[in-house]
């Protein structure tokens, strides 16, 4: 285990981000938490899922329209997670913590662990952005995908800009049979946080959970519709690849894109900067200037507001995105974006292909 350690922060910049950001909110009278906006986003992310649950449970359509459906309804998980549950989890969704706790438990029916997701993104991801064997979320598919110029290269990485799309939509496919158990009982999430112990109540939901979540996607299906057990797996496949796929895009977006940093610490276990000025080099946004993929995104296409304001929630980064970039630029640090999500798209799978010949970067 190695813990590591970030500057202080002696420009100011994060104690001048806050205090204008925080003036924003006092001023305009608005709580930091949801507001309606954030309420209809829930009701139509949450009601939606539940509908094309019910409409697929129905049996009432041809197998084309099932499969749709299946389609719609994984998509429709990834953005219950995105605009829903991420918030929750994060504590920034409501005041009351017992509200958090209840939406944040719906993704244990999207077939996802929350303690886990607590540890690896909350804890680990925010913190050690970018990092080299700390940051969970640099760990896709190890040996087929790099995205890390410290990763080990691998001959069949050289192809990695071409396949790594598809496995990315299997990625949902492991988190749910696979991904979650493996985290819960390994010793450690990366190099920092220690995993060997855990309080006994989540052995039990990870477990029951689990359960339930197979029951309602695997069991019960099969119970009630008139199929066959092999068009069941082709609409359950497809509908795991699609919710990966969106899932695995969004994130990848934020992160593995052109101009950003993946920073060595030395061998004390310090990073030469400040953590916030870490985050801005290790994050970009995209596509912030559209109303559609920021309403889909869950605002995670605005991930620098999100990584320095963790705890605000995602309906108010439009509105202080213009505050985080000016004070950005008066420190003299970056603030990274792509226009939109197909630009952002574009530089990742440039970033892919560059990883994919590049020699393995020295560890310091």
């Amino acid at each position: 285990m190695q813990k590591l350690k970030f500057n202080k922060d002696c420009s100011g910049f994060y104690a001048t981000v806050k205090e204008r950001v925080d003036h924003y909110f006092t001023s305009n009278n608005i709580s930091k938490q949801a507001d309606g906006r954030m309420i209809f986003k829930s009701v139509f992310f949450l009601g939606g899922t539940f509908s094309l649950y019910l409409l697929i449970l129905s049996g009432q359509f041809s197998l084309p329209g099932m499969l749709i459906l299946s389609i719609m309804l994984g998509m429709f998980a990834a953005f219950v997670g995105f605009n829903v549950c991420h918030d929750a989890l994060h504590g920034s969704y409501s005041s009351h913590q017992w509200v958090n706790d209840a939406l944040g438990s719906v993704f244990h029916l999207l077939g996802a662990n929350t303690y886990n997701w607590k540890i690896s993104h909350n804890t680990v991801h925010h913190m050690y952005t970018n990092v080299h064997e700390h940051d969970d979320d640099l760990i896709v598919a190890p040996g087929l995908i790099r995205v890390c110029p410290q990763d080990k290269s691998t001959s069949i990485q050289r192809y990695q800009h071409y396949y790594a799309f598809l496995l990315y939509g299997m990625a949902s496919l492991a988190w749910i049979f696979s991904k979650d158990y493996v985290k819960f009982f390994q010793n450690n999430i990366g190099k920092s946080c220690d995993t060997t112990t855990h309080p006994r109540i989540e052995f039990f939901k990870l477990f029951f959970f689990k359960a339930l979540y197979y029951f309602l996607v695997i069991a019960l299906p099969l119970m009630v519709l008139d199929i066959s057990v092999w068009q069941f797996v082709v609409g359950f496949v497809c509908m795991q690849l699609a919710k990966g796929l969106v899932l695995g895009l969004v994130f990848q977006l934020a992160h593995i894109v052109e101009d950003l940093e993946f920073p060595e610490p030395d061998h004390t276990g310090n990073i030469d900067d400040i953590w916030v000025a870490h985050q801005l080099r290790t994050t970009a946004n995209f596509g912030s200037g559209s109303s559609i993929t920021t309403f889909l995104c869950g605002g995670l296409n605005m991930q620098i507001e999100h990584h320095i304001f963790p705890k605000v929630c995602h309906i108010h980064y439009p509105a202080i995105a213009g505050i985080v970039k000016q004070t950005a630029a008066e420190f003299g640090l970056p603030y990274h974006e792509n226009t939109s999500f197909a630009t952002a798209l574009a530089s990742h799978f440039r970033v892919l292909k560059k990883l994919s010949r590049q020699p393995v970067l020295a560890v310091a």
